[in-house]
């Protein structure tokens, strides 16, 4: 194992030091809660539909701005379908408050390893430098429909990503390798007679575009409501085992892989490949959204795309009907977690870089400390309610 392997490994594992390993809800709840879970319990399931929803709709602009941008390449049309792609993150970004539990997204069946894993070996996809003809794209034997790019995802390694939010970054960016900006690949690359196999290049961005659309669309049918059958008609019949869920997912996003996996491993490598957006270095933005998703888990409340807001029966709710000052220091943390999330520079492979006593790293670092301190409210305002046991990977 190397060192690199060792960090992720040591951050992987932090998910289960939070709490013991073997998870339930405790079988005596305070007769003062048992009345807010099943509202909260729905409330929640309302929140993820719309979170979804909201996400779909952004990632449709982008597949509007990029299909325009493949009629008729030119640095103006990428331009927009980047800044489509930076929009449409901003509202994925939030929903990965829903994972960790085995729900839709990240059972056996979801779809979360095609939407957004990373880190991405460029060379799968594409050329890189220095090797003009790697890639799927530059093998014209390799077909490029969804089907057959899912399939390809993960294939022989883990960074072998051919799918998802990271792939469409890179087919619109290009690798990194500015020091203090994003990815530069020019415009004429989708230009036919100007880069090479760009009509395959075309019809890869495409594809895994609407991939990414089709798997949303699955996500948002699962937590739909007044289905039978679906996901979220078993969550709202699933009472306490269903409010440990929703503490799960937001207390595995805080530590294992927000604290962990997101900012400790890139922070000790200072490795560009260790963060998450390297191509349109929009990492700082991933950091803070996935701190707003847990906040709008914790409060019940959303801002939708609209500017409308759902706000209902929450977590905080449930904790402060046990213990009301758990509720409000529980609420401090997360808030004090976005602050120092948002007061993290762009471009974050430069924040990361210099001694631990440099300026960016001590603002990284202030969010890993913040973020832990905020799981660790997690677990007692679970403690609060009668929920003792949890494993912060999987129920």
């Amino acid at each position: 194992m190397n060192k690199r392997e060792m960090l992720h490994a040591v951050a992987a594992g932090l998910g289960t030091m939070l709490w013991p390993a073997q998870a339930g809800a405790a079988a005596e709840v305070d007769a003062a809660v048992l009345p807010l879970v099943q509202p909260v319990v729905r409330h929640y399931a309302m929140l993820v539909h719309a979170s979804y929803s909201d996400s779909l709709a952004a990632a449709l602009a982008m597949q509007q701005a990029i299909a325009a941008f493949l009629a008729q390449p030119s640095a103006d049309t990428l331009k927009a379908a980047r800044t489509a792609w930076l929009d449409a993150r901003e509202w994925y970004g939030q929903t990965e408050a829903f994972r960790f539990y085995a729900g839709p997204v990240d059972d056996g069946k979801g779809p979360e390893q095609r939407m957004n894993t990373w880190p991405v070996d460029e060379s799968y996809i594409d050329y890189v430098r220095d090797r003009p003809d790697s890639g799927l794209i530059n093998n014209p034997k390799a077909p490029l429909t969804k089907a057959a790019l899912a399939a390809a995802n993960i294939r022989g390694g883990l960074e072998n990503v051919s799918t998802g939010w990271h792939a469409i970054e890179f087919l619109l960016w290009g690798q990194d390798l500015s020091e203090t900006g994003p990815g530069e690949r020019p415009f004429e690359d989708y230009v036919d007679g100007k880069g090479a196999h760009a009509d395959r290049r075309r019809q890869y961005l495409a594809a895994v575009t609407g991939l990414l659309i089709d798997d949303l669309r699955y996500l948002i049918a699962a937590w739909a409501p007044g289905a039978k059958a679906n996901y979220r008609a078993k969550f709202e019949r699933g009472g306490l085992e269903s409010v440990r869920r929703i503490i799960i997912g937001i207390g595995a996003l805080s530590r294992a892989e927000l604290a962990g996996e997101r900012m400790e491993v890139a922070l000790n490598t200072q490795d560009q490949e260790d963060e998450q957006s390297c191509f349109s270095d929009n990492t700082h933005r991933d950091i803070v959204n996935n701190a707003l998703g847990i906040e709008n888990v914790w409060l019940g409340r959303f801002r939708r795309r609209d500017g409308s807001l759902l706000q209902g029966p929450s977590l905080r709710d449930l904790v402060a009907a046990k213990d009301a000052a758990q509720a409000e220091r529980t609420t401090r943390q997360i808030a004090a977690s976005i602050a120092a999330a948002q007061a993290i520079h762009p471009p974050f492979d430069v924040e990361i870089r210099g001694s631990r006593s440099a300026p960016g790293p001590m603002r990284v670092r202030a969010t890993i400390d913040s973020v832990l301190a905020q799981a660790r409210e997690l677990g007692a305002a679970a403690n609060a309610i009668g929920i003792t046991r949890l494993n912060m990977v999987k129920p």
